[in-house]
């Protein structure tokens, strides 16, 4: 059986045979030390082997360039994906800089009780939402901070006995309205529309002569309006 002993003096000796191309071993090397490095040596090597098996079969697994790939084709292809890179990046632009407009009011901030018809606009007191400021809540009109196709929403109540009609208006006409003739029971009424409105242009909403809403903290008549996009 080899001993530990006599593997060392046969490293030693062939160490001593290559003594001239070599550097000699150093003083502290023993068989343990030296087993211990070989395992290292052997577990790096092991390592690169797979990593190297790992490259090689990406390389392999990649397609081949087709045969008609030429330059000036590459070329092309890089400038027509630059060219759709830029419209996007501008859609993208444009959609974060678009306005955002939206308001939601309802029409007594305190207390309960009706509004007659006086020849003025409902001015609705209690706002919930008005990004964008385009509502006056001292005048009851929405003025359209930009060019765009928006949508607006309103709603009115009466109580028994009462007739209710209410209007909205884009600037002097009427552009849909609602109606209740004294409903035996309390009276509920909503309509909605979508308008394209330039810069400035108002919109509001006017009981008819003679006629009545009501309202409370539970905000039965309300109006709504908010900008779907911009331009027409």
């Amino acid at each position: 059986m080899v001993s530990k002993a006599m593997i060392l003096v046969l490293l030693v000796s062939v160490l001593g045979a290559h003594a001239h191309a070599q550097a000699p071993p150093p003083e502290e090397l023993n068989f343990e030390k030296l087993w211990r490095e070989i395992q290292g040596m052997k577990a790096q090597i092991a390592v690169l082997e797979q990593q190297n098996k790992d490259l090689q079969s990406r390389a392999h697994a990649q397609a081949p360039p087709p045969e008609d790939l030429s330059i000036e084709k590459l070329w092309r292809e890089f400038q027509d994906m630059k060219a759709q890179m830029a419209v996007l990046e501008q859609q993208n632009k444009d959609l974060l800089s678009q306005k955002k407009v939206a308001f939601s009011a309802s029409l007594l901030s305190t207390g309960q009780g009706n509004t007659y018809a006086n020849d003025g606009n409902l001015i609705y007191k209690k706002v919930y939402t008005n990004v964008g400021e385009g509502y006056n809540s001292d005048t009851g009109v929405f003025t359209a901070p930009v060019s765009g196709v928006y949508f607006f929403r309103f709603y009115a109540h009466c109580h028994t006995g009462n007739k209710m009609a209410v209007s909205l208006y884009k600037g002097t006409k009427v552009q849909c309205s609602v109606f209740s003739e004294r409903p035996i029971t309390n009276g509920n009424a909503a309509n909605a529309v979508v308008l394209t409105l330039e810069k400035g242009e108002e919109v509001y909403t006017r009981l008819w002569p003679g006629t009545w809403v009501y309202d409370d903290e539970s905000s039965y008549t309300s109006f709504t309006g908010f900008l779907l996009f911009e331009g027409h």
